[in-house]
Parts: C-alpha cells; sequence; structure tokens
C-alpha cells in the first residue's frame, strides 16, 4: 500500500476547503457561469494527485483558479459591460399576469417549468404575478399583483389603529396600549445574530 496516498488524501481535503471557502459558499443553483466552471475545474483538478500528480503543484493551480474567479468577482462589482457578460441580466417571462412568450423562447425554458418554479414559490396562478423574472442565477423572482399581496406588518399596525381610533371615538373599549400585547422576541433567527440557543436543545441533536 503506497502511504503517501493517506497524507496526500489528507491535505487534498484540507486545501481543497479552504479554496472552497474562499471560492464562496453559494449553491449550484446560486453560482454564476463562471462560478461554476471554476467549481468543476476544481473538483477534477484535486483528484488529480491521488493518481500520481504533484500534489502541492495541484495547490497552486487550484489557488489560481480562484484567485481568477474573485477577480472576475470583484471587476463585476466595478464594470457594468463585464457583469453584463459574464452573469447577464434578469428577464422579465411575467407581466401583469401575462406569459411573454418571446423571453421564454429566447430563454428556452417551456412554460411548464416556469409553473413548477412558480409553484414552489407558492402561486397558484399565472394571473396573480404582476412580474416575474428570470435572474441570473436560474431562480424566479416576483411581484404579486396589489390585490393578491399577502398582509405585511405595517398593514396590520395601520389596520389596529384604526381599529383603536373607531373604539375610542364610539367609547366602546378603553384604548389598548399596544405594547402590552405579548410579541415573541427570540427566534432561530435571533439565535444566529446572538450566537446562542434561546432554548438549549437536546444535548443529542447538539
Amino acid at each position: 500500500m503506497d502511504y503517501s496516498l493517506i497524507w496526500k488524501a489528507i491535505v487534498i481535503v484540507v486545501g481543497g476547503t479552504i479554496l472552497l471557502r474562499i471560492a464562496g459558499r453559494k449553491s449550484i443553483s446560486q453560482m454564476t457561469l463562471a462560478q461554476v466552471v471554476i467549481m468543476i475545474g476544481l473538483g477534477s483538478l484535486l483528484v488529480q494527485p491521488l493518481v500520481g500528480k504533484n500534489v502541492w503543484t495541484t495547490l497552486i493551480v487550484g489557488l489560481m483558479l480562484v484567485l481568477t474567479l474573485v477577480f472576475l468577482e470583484f471587476s463585476e462589482l466595478k464594470i457594468d459591460g463585464i457583469e453584463k457578460f459574464i452573469s447577464g441580466r434578469a428577464k422579465v417571462v411575467i407581466k401583469d399576469g401575462t406569459l411573454q412568450e418571446n423571453q421564454l423562447k429566447k430563454l428556452r425554458i417551456s412554460v411548464d417549468l416556469l409553473e413548477m418554479k412558480l409553484r414552489q414559490s407558492s402561486i397558484s396562478k399565472i394571473e396573480d404575478v404582476k412580474y416575474a423574472t428570470l435572474e441570473p442565477n436560474g431562480q424566479i423572482g416576483y411581484e404579486l399583483k396589489d390585490n393578491k399581496k399577502p398582509a405585511i406588518k405595517e398593514d396590520i399596525d395601520l389596520l389596529f389603529q384604526e381599529l383603536q381610533v373607531i373604539k375610542q371615538s364610539l367609547n366602546i373599549l378603553p384604548a389598548i396600549n399596544k405594547q402590552e400585547i405579548p410579541t415573541s422576541q427570540n427566534t432561530i433567527f435571533t439565535e444566529v445574530v446572538k450566537n446562542k440557543h434561546n432554548v438549549k436543545p437536546p444535548e443529542h441533536l447538539q
């Protein structure tokens, strides 16, 4: 047995993890074309030392690939033309509840695929969508028509205030101090911010 394979594998895992960490933490569905190309190249490159190639040369080449990716991403931030060429622009596929068939043909997207993506966003009717766009990462962005949008906290607060005015004008009930209404301040998101659990999970799940 060639014991050098052991330390090579360890170096590749550690080095590859560092390279991918530098490259970013996006999932495949969120990557640009350049990122996908670099990740595929890294995947092929990192295996080579295990079949006889020099491990350090491989990591250096991998580092150059990642640095090239970082350079391209910074270039996209500074120059719109480069961003448009590499990442592309969002395309409108639904406008005022109507499919933009010409755009779908250019993008080679079937109506069935578009409907699948809309269903995944809990949209049941195309007619309910004011705008839908195909983003450069392949995801669908959308805005519902005004009468189909769900109520947000601002809407509920405004309704609450109006009810209070009505109650006071009719002398039905004394005004309720909104601060007296209990609200949940601790969520799974605040755990991330505070870097600690609000409720300690079972030890076997930690």
